[in-house]
């Protein structure tokens, strides 16, 4: 559960910044599609060993 959280949370993060990098160029915004791309792994991983703690 907790990497699930984790990875939700880095996808916003990297989302937000995706955004502000669109309206305002500053350095490292391509930092935020990592983040999103991990933040999403994170999320996969959390779903997937959340259902098979359940089974």
């Amino acid at each position: 559960m907790r990497m699930l959280m984790a990875g939700v949370v880095l996808s916003l993060l990297g989302f937000s910044g995706y955004l502000a990098g669109i309206a305002i160029s500053y350095p490292g915004r391509s930092i935020s599609l990592a983040a999103i791309m991990i933040g999403l792994t994170l999320v996969a991983i959390g779903r997937a060993s959340a259902m098979e703690g359940s089974a």
